[in-house]
């Protein structure tokens, strides 16, 4: 097995077992009678004993550097107090109540702020418990959407998504991703209503001598042959995120992109979905990563960044005319869940985005952004096994290449990507590189991604980037043999 992100990933791969995570387990008496689950059965992780601002507090005294946020989700950071004591309150007030009976005001509060900073161009928000969870949802409601119009399109079943992609781990969600590693073991039970299209991932995808409008009217053309291949009158959605997270590694669209998408998709009826679950909530700049790319989703769905970590929480925010179909419908969403709307989760995430807002931390975003990005390029930039550094605001990627001139990545055999994040994790360095692998084609291709708290400084910046690179540094010169 080689190893992404935690998971086990191809089985024809041999096992990788890094030197940051080895224990001779068999004397370890604690593993046996552990009744965790973790993602690794043979590997007992370290414990967190405590977090404050960008740091995590582990119990062997490490002060760790979290410069990834833990998967982008961290945003404001470890131990914010009014996100404490609006949790503290809200529990003091009324820790739940189910949904099919009661509302409550910190709900009805957050949807409206969701709402309201869209410009009401999305007028209602389903409240959830993550990522995954909100994808299901916009599948669901997706197709609901055309049972539910004045002329009922029954035959509208399926949706198209883009190759190496990431929307979630239940099977709906997986089925619409294109991680291949991900998707592997249970193929023969995704739903098969669900086709691909190319990513727009200029570094690999672009011709040499290609315009970024040139580039934009092949891909269009592409999403536009793939409606007449499965019949355009069939398709509910085209599935996508407007930076890719961990597929590919923080790769933002070239310009016009996501318009020339919608155009198709409005060309034949369909509805746009856009998956801000990892780059959305103020991620890349914006508080909606949509606001940059000149068009308005149908359905977006929302999370890590939403509630920051303090508690389980994500949000699909719906369009006026699904909400107008579905109430001169039957006015039900047959789709509901034990925990959708929780009053602890709905506090958190309010008091989350008031902090963003009160604190004006959108302009830091873009401006620590774009030191990132300076610190980043000047320092890595001209690094021999660097192929690309991308992304948008306090989301970044670093793919790594055999060779620079002709991008070949490494072999998916040597787990570079886990090497970087192993090694990372090491109490010599202490920090948090999120590794993933099969950006090239879904098996071949390393990247990891930085994802700092909208809070983080300069100095913290500085402190990120010096640090990655010298994980670079022992890495290619001691652990992979070129």
């Amino acid at each position: 097995m080689s190893r992404a992100n935690g998971f086990s990933t191809a089985s024809s791969a041999p096992t990788f077992r890094p030197s940051a995570r080895v224990r001779d387990l068999s004397k370890y008496t604690g593993y046996r009678h552990c009744a965790v689950l973790h993602r690794d059965t043979r590997f007992l992780p370290r414990k967190a004993v405590g977090g404050k601002g960008i740091y995590i507090f582990l119990e062997d005294g490490t002060k760790f550097l979290d410069s990834t946020g833990g998967a982008a989700v961290s945003c404001l950071g470890h131990g914010h107090e009014k996100v404490k004591q609006a949790i503290i309150d809200q529990t003091n007030t009324i820790s739940y109540c189910h949904t099919a009976f009661f509302g409550t005001g910190v709900s009805e509060e957050l949807a409206q702020f969701l709402v309201d900073s869209t410009g009401g161009k999305l007028s209602k928000v389903y409240m959830i418990s993550s990522g995954s969870e909100a994808v299901e949802a916009a599948l669901k409601l997706a197709r609901q959407y055309f049972l539910e119009l004045p002329t009922p399109q029954p035959q509208r079943t399926r949706f198209i998504a883009r190759k190496p992609s990431y929307h979630g781990i239940t099977l709906g969600a997986l089925a619409a991703g294109g991680h291949v590693l991900r998707r592997q073991p249970f193929e023969p039970l995704l739903p098969q209503n669900i086709s691909h299209v190319s990513p727009c991932y200029p570094y690999r995808g672009k011709e040499n001598g290609e315009t970024d409008a040139d580039y934009v009217a092949r891909l269009a053309a592409e999403l536009d042959a793939e409606f007449q291949r499965v019949g355009p009158e069939n398709v509910c959605a085209f599935v996508a995120e407007p930076v890719v997270g961990a597929a590919l590694g923080a790769v933002p669209a070239v310009p016009g992109y996501f318009k020339a998408m919608k155009a198709v998709c409005e060309r034949y009826g369909a509805l746009l979905i856009l998956d801000e679950v990892m780059s959305g909530m103020g991620r890349c700049g914006t508080l909606h990563a949509w606001e940059q790319e000149d068009v308005i989703p149908d359905l977006q769905t929302i999370g890590k960044g939403l509630g920051g970590g303090y508690a389980p929480v994500s949000g699909l925010l719906i369009g006026e005319k699904i909400v107008q179909t579905l109430d001169k419908g039957t006015g039900v969403f047959r789709h509901g869940q034990t925990y959708q709307g929780h009053p602890i989760s709905c506090a958190a995430a309010l008091a989350v985005q008031k902090v963003i807002q009160e604190e004006n931390l959108l302009e830091n975003i873009r401006n620590m952004g774009i030191y990132l990005e300076t610190q980043l390029k000047g320092r890595l930039g001209d690094h021999p096994y660097v192929g690309d550094i991308r992304g948008k605001g306090l989301f970044w990627g670093i793919e790594f290449v055999k060779d620079k001139s002709t991008k070949e990545p490494f072999s998916p055999e040597m787990g570079v990507a886990a090497h970087i994040q192993e090694t990372g994790l090491d109490p010599t360095y202490g920090i948090s590189l999120y590794a993933a692998a099969g950006c090239v084609d879904g098996t071949r291709g390393d990247h990891v991604l930085l994802a700092p708290p909208y809070i983080v400084t300069k100095d913290e910046i500085d402190l990120i980037v010096e640090t990655t690179a010298r994980v670079l540094e022992h890495v290619f010169t001691k652990v992979v043999k070129v």
